[in-house]
């Protein structure tokens, strides 16, 4: 017997949760000037933070940069935020709902 998905209601091979929470959340690009001349790009706005973690991890491998992310945020290290918003679309992100 297949494994359901406690949120949807589906077996877990046809989940379509993470698909609707993508296309429902409302994301915030910024930039973070920190000491030493240093800047941070700060996501914002992320509702599950498996997919934060997840969603890091592709960012930092496409960025060539460094980074983490804490709770439902994630900080890359320098001014990432045009690469980000397109990146972010190619993932199936709503245009309308990225600010910033």
């Amino acid at each position: 017997m297949e494994e359901i998905c406690t949120v949807c209601g589906l077996p877990k091979n046809i989940c379509v949760c993470k698909e609707i929470t993508k296309e429902t959340q409302k994301i915030k690009i910024s930039l973070v000037h920190r000491k030493y001349k240093k800047y941070i790009t700060l996501i914002a706005g992320l509702q599950d933070k498996k997919q934060a973690k997840e969603l890091e991890k592709l960012l930092k491998r496409n960025l060539a940069c460094g980074g983490t992310s804490h709770d439902h945020d994630i900080e890359l290290q320098g001014d990432h935020r045009k690469k980000i918003r397109q990146i972010l679309l190619k993932e199936g992100y709503k245009e309308e709902l990225i600010e910033g």
